[in-house]
């Protein structure tokens, strides 16, 4: 690390770990590749989408 470096910091325990701060936060990602928050989902919609894809990446070929 050099001088002026952002840095961030994580207690665990007696350990204090120092490292370097991220250039871009994953909310700074998600801003950068989606339009606004993402839809509002049921329960059972998502777990239709999961067999779905279950479905399509277990089929026999």
């Amino acid at each position: 690390m050099a001088p002026g470096s952002k840095v961030e910091w994580c207690v665990e325990g007696d350990d204090v770990i120092v490292r370097r701060a991220a250039k871009y936060s994953s909310q700074d990602i998600h801003d950068a590749l989606f339009d606004g928050p993402p839809p509002h989902r049921t329960v059972d919609e998502m777990k239709e989408g999961i067999r779905r894809h279950v479905r399509r990446k277990h089929a026999r070929r």
